[in-house]
């Protein structure tokens, strides 16, 4: 059988969860539980500050993102006669990974999302598979920040098989990235499934 096109990063759970209906065994198990109860999120989540570039920090290794390395996220809102729509089921992702390393194949995927009424705009649904939307949770989130942006977030589903941590930064500090797995710990993850995600290094400052 063919292996179908992956579709990587923040809307893998669309991938996972419309699988067992659109690929069947093409796709591969999912991953073991690591959260047996996964809260609600913990804040409401506004669009605009979410949007923008997303860089992966770590996650739960599942079999359609297995081996993807420098992977990203863009969330946009999708264009309607040349416009941006602000409509909050008219939202644009694209995720991109390269395959087995950093110097790999490069893959991009591109999807669309919805707020699912009534989360505070914490919770979406993603699709890459037509009709076929799956759960995207913001668990958790920063403040804005300065320029009004989110700083990082934690995503999970309701199955407790996916986990997400996403940055601004392509490379983390280690203060940040010792928060990440204090809070996620604390929500119930089992860390010892998380699998740190490779980005290249940022350049260095100009002298």
């Amino acid at each position: 059988m063919t292996k179908p096109r992956r579709s990587w990063a923040i809307t893998a759970t669309a991938l996972a969860l419309a699988a067992p209906i659109a690929l069947g065994a093409c796709v591969g198990s999912p991953g073991p539980v690591g959260n047996v109860a996964v809260p609600e999120p913990a804040k409401p989540v506004e669009l605009n500050a979410y949007l923008g570039k997303w860089y992966e920090y770590a996650r739960y290794e599942a079999p359609f993102q297995e081996g993807c390395e420098g992977v990203t996220a863009d969330y946009s809102l999708k264009e309607t006669d040349g416009r941006e729509t602000s409509s909050a089921s008219n939202i644009r992702v694209v995720n991109s990974c390269f395959e087995g390393s950093l110097s790999g194949k490069f893959s991009q995927a591109t999807g669309r999302a919805r707020i699912v009424e009534g989360s505070d705009g914490a919770k979406l649904k993603v699709s890459f598979f037509g009709p076929f939307f799956g759960d995207y949770w913001v668990l958790d989130r920063s403040e804005p920040s300065a320029d009004g942006q989110y700083e990082w977030s934690i995503v999970g589903e309701p199955s407790g098989r996916y986990l997400w941590m996403l940055t601004r930064e392509a490379v983390p500090s280690e203060e940040r990235r010792t928060m990440l797995e204090t809070r996620v710990r604390e929500l119930g993850y089992d860390w010892d499934l998380v699998r740190v995600t490779k980005q290249p290094a940022p350049p260095e400052p100009a002298p």
